[in-house]
């Protein structure tokens, strides 16, 4: 789970968010999928 936080996370940072903004979006959304996929 941990491994995929990490792969998820890294893959929003690498698709580049230009804003602070953005990143924090992608981080938002990067935590509803790990806990989507926690609660499964």
């Amino acid at each position: 789970m941990k491994n995929l936080f990490a792969l998820l996370f890294s893959s929003l940072i690498l698709l580049g968010c230009n804003t602070v903004e953005g990143i924090g979006k992608d981080v938002k959304r990067a935590g509803e999928v790990v806990e989507s996929a926690a609660r499964k």
